[in-house]
């Protein structure tokens, strides 16, 4: 019996879909993998973590923009505040345009705490990277950072 397509089109668009669908979730479980293989690595707490890289990044916030940026409510993100501060790693400072508000930044401190967790992981990362896969594999993973980044920037 010989059956023929009689709209090949759809069938390859389906499996092309199928295909992206199954390559999505892989990519989300492997990075998910490794984040959290990362995260194993000595360091603040990763709600802690984030919010200094944000400050690191993009400068000074309120609680209320770092708990609406991190989909937190703001008593959860005032308490990692909270914690941040009595840590020395962040301090608030008075809004100059509206004395009820404040603003909350990275101290020395902080920066030093978050470049010191940073190198921490990447040295492990690098050393995974050397043990478990050869230079062609790493310039495979090179290429699929390039990509990546296109898909992230989206």
């Amino acid at each position: 019996m010989q059956f023929t397509c009689l709209n090949c089109t759809t069938l390859r668009r389906v499996r092309t879909e199928t295909d992206t669908a199954l390559l999505a979730y892989d990519l989300r479980e492997t990075l998910g993998r490794l984040v959290r293989r990362l995260r194993r690595e000595p360091g603040p707490p990763l709600g802690q973590h984030a919010v200094l890289g944000r400050l690191d990044r993009d400068g000074p916030a309120s609680i209320s923009e770092l708990a609406a940026e991190s989909h937190m409510r703001p008593q959860s993100m005032a308490q990692t505040v909270k914690d941040l501060e009595e840590a020395g790693l962040v301090q608030r400072r008075a809004d100059p345009d509206d004395g009820r508000r404040s603003f909350v930044e990275i101290t020395r401190a902080g920066r030093g705490v978050l470049a010191e967790t940073r190198a921490t992981r990447e040295d492990w990362l690098t050393r995974a990277l050397e043990r478990e896969l050869d230079e062609r594999e790493r310039e495979q993973v090179r290429e699929a950072l390039r990509l990546l980044a296109r898909v992230a920037d989206v």
